[in-house]
């Protein structure tokens, strides 16, 4: 790792902490860029944000290389979680309290498996009102967190992959392969009431990013490291 190396363009696996926002994890490797090289100013940016209860691949693109951010951004997506089935929160994530209790006892694990059908293939969804989108300027986030409520659309995107790997009910383990765009908020949410009843995701893991795994990733304390010791 040389400066020349940071400012020309590099591609950095990060493997996002649970509570950090993906801001939060790209101004502490610029910060630690501009420390360790002496740099007063270097464009570093990531390649999609993930929740900050979400933990996994972040690409974080430094120098030159952010002009590709969006190329990074446009390819497909997996992810690797739990629904919790027979409860929803405001946020279709533990952002927010449960709101609303829903009847289980009709919920088989066949049932579960044959409803990921339902889901292949190219689907409609509605964003959370508990998102980043904007809408008149103001993040969607910020307005529901006022108690403000507002008409959103839907969006079409594509999920090729819907596996259940798990099931201890009322938690659901999945793994999901999905185009840029798709909230897997969104599909726990509807996932609930295609049976009937509710649900909310209570974890995510970002696990790749077209061919990026986050296998082949960095936490932040060892890139840190690893930059410092070069």
């Amino acid at each position: 790792m040389t400066k020349e190396s940071f400012l020309e363009g590099k591609v950095l696996l990060i493997d996002k902490p649970l509570n950090w926002t993906s801001f939060q994890a790209v101004n502490k490797i610029r910060w630690h860029i501009k420390q360790r090289f002496k740099i007063k100013k270097i464009k570093v940016g990531h390649a999609g944000t993930l929740d900050p209860l979400a933990t996994g691949l972040l690409i974080i693109c430094c120098g030159k290389e952010t002009k590709n951010i969006n190329t990074y951004q446009g390819q497909i997506k997996e992810y690797t979680g739990t629904f919790t089935i027979g409860a929803t929160t405001p946020s279709y994530d533990l952002e927010t309290e449960v709101d609303k209790i829903y009847p289980t006892d009709h919920i088989s694990e066949t049932l579960v498996k044959e409803t990921t059908q339902q889901f292949l293939g190219t689907i409609q969804q509605k964003p959370p009102i508990f998102s980043a989108i904007k809408k008149d300027g103001k993040r969607l986030y910020e307005l529901a967190r006022k108690g403000e409520t507002t008409e959103i659309k839907s969006r079409e995107v594509a999920i090729s992959e819907f596996e259940i790997t798990n099931i201890n009910f009322p938690k659901v383990d999945f793994r999901v392969v999905c185009s840029k765009g798709t909230y897997i908020r969104s599909l726990a949410y509807d996932f609930g009431l295609a049976l009937n009843s509710g649900a909310h995701l209570s974890a995510l893991r970002r696990t790749k990013i077209g061919n990026f795994s986050v296998d082949n990733s960095f936490t932040i304390d060892d890139f840190i490291e690893s930059l410092n010791n070069n």
